[in-house]
């Protein structure tokens, strides 16, 4: 299999002196400014059944500018801003692709903090990262090397919600390669008990990182309830404790998914999962905020593009696929099966373990699908458009 050019985006997070934060700051409002004028311009044709394409809302842009009342847009970098008009098209495009929602607007307190920087917009020389509009490097914490001559070809610089300031370089990263193939195959089974269930029989237990600091955040969200709603400088302080220990859970989270991921990748040529939808899941009040936890679309989502990068082929089996009930021995169907039933006994005599069971008739399936290109029927389409009966590798980037 031929080697794919990737381009991977490295996260780094920095410390802005106060003028590069205060620079940045305005041109995240300018940036949360023009895209909501946009969609608004283009809802309203939407009403009018006229359609505005990206070089309207560009020309709309430039005669803003011109205006005295939206003079200080031009304080900022303009680069941003045009970029804000391209996401904003790339959301209609999906919403017209039936892949998303109608765009939403931004909220100043509750929409990510985000602006991106093309070629034109920074310098990147000798490890140091300068934007537009800034006379000083931003100093910034290079915890992993980026790839030997890399030329990054689009810079975001986001802040989160505790405060914290993250640049992401988007480069090629010439060392992933497909790795030498294997005839190993694994059928992996989600649950809560355990995070993962392999057709092996191995079983991974579920780090549970949210229950971890549940009494942490309860306290730290109870201060924030009693804190008078508004701007006041007591209730963002509030807001930022509460924000550091979820930005904490999603951390521990996010890097256990990782190190999962890419150790299955590695062993597995073909990896078969559920096709679950989760987000239907998690309207299950007394089981939201234990499968919210577990992060199984994450998870799914890392498994994906880390198989596309090494060349590994990830199965999704239809979710009405009946694999804890079917008997993985002789194939007999059982009947009702609680969640509470563990472990059953075939009338084959076969004595069971649910989830491994359950793993094992995923991986039979998917083989089945595999070989034959059928036998599983899809239920949804994937976000790129590829059925999920069998999901074929693609240049995501991370």
């Amino acid at each position: 299999m031929q080697a794919i050019r990737v381009k991977r985006a490295f996260k780094y997070r920095f410390y802005p002196t106060d003028a590069q934060a205060a620079e940045l700051s305005r041109t995240f409002g300018c940036v949360r400014k023009v895209y909501n004028m946009a969609l608004a311009v283009r809802t309203e044709a939407w009403a009018r059944q006229e359609r505005v394409n990206y070089n309207a809302t560009s020309a709309m842009l430039t005669a803003w500018k011109k205006t005295e009342e939206l003079a200080y847009l031009n304080e900022v970098s303009s680069v941003p801003l045009q970029q804000a008009l391209r996401h904003l098209q790339a959301a209609f495009t999906n919403f017209f692709g039936k892949r998303a929602k109608y765009p939403r607007f931004k909220s100043r307190k509750k929409s990510r903090k985000t602006a991106e920087y093309t070629t034109s917009a920074f310098r990147y020389r000798d490890g140091k990262l300068t934007l537009a509009k800034m006379s000083e490097p931003l100093v910034i914490v290079w915890s992993r090397p980026l790839p030997e001559d890399a030329e990054p070809s689009t810079v975001t610089v986001s802040q989160d919600s505790a405060g914290r300031w993250f640049v992401s370089l988007l480069c090629e990263d010439p060392g992933i390669k497909p790795l030498p193939a294997t005839g190993a195959a694994v059928g992996i089974d989600v649950g809560l008990d355990h995070l993962l269930t392999l057709s092996t029989g191995e079983k991974i237990t579920n780090p549970r990182h949210e229950r971890r600091d549940r009494e942490r955040l309860a306290t730290a969200q109870r201060a924030l309830a009693r804190k008078a709603k508004g701007d006041g400088a007591n209730r963002a302080k509030a807001r930022r404790r509460a924000a550091r220990i979820y930005a904490r859970i999603a951390d521990r989270r996010r890097d256990c998914l990782h190190k999962l991921t890419t150790r299955l990748v590695r062993d597995n040529q073909t990896l078969v999962i559920e096709d679950l939808t989760v987000r239907s899941m998690v309207k299950n009040r007394s089981l939201a905020r234990a499968i919210s936890d577990a992060a199984w679309a994450e998870f799914r989502s890392m498994l994906e593009y880390k198989a596309a990068w090494y060349g590994r082929e990830v199965i999704a089996v239809d979710r009405f696929f009946p694999s804890s009930k079917l008997c993985s021995a002789c194939g007999t169907l059982q009947g009702q099966m609680p969640l509470n039933v563990r472990s059953w006994t075939c009338v084959c005599g076969t004595v069971h373990d649910r989830d491994v069971n359950a793993a094992k008739n995923l991986l039979t399936a998917g083989l089945a699908v595999s070989v034959c290109g059928a036998g599983v029927r899809p239920q949804r389409r994937t976000p790129g458009g590829q059925s999920a009966v069998k999901q074929k590798p693609s240049q995501r980037e991370p």
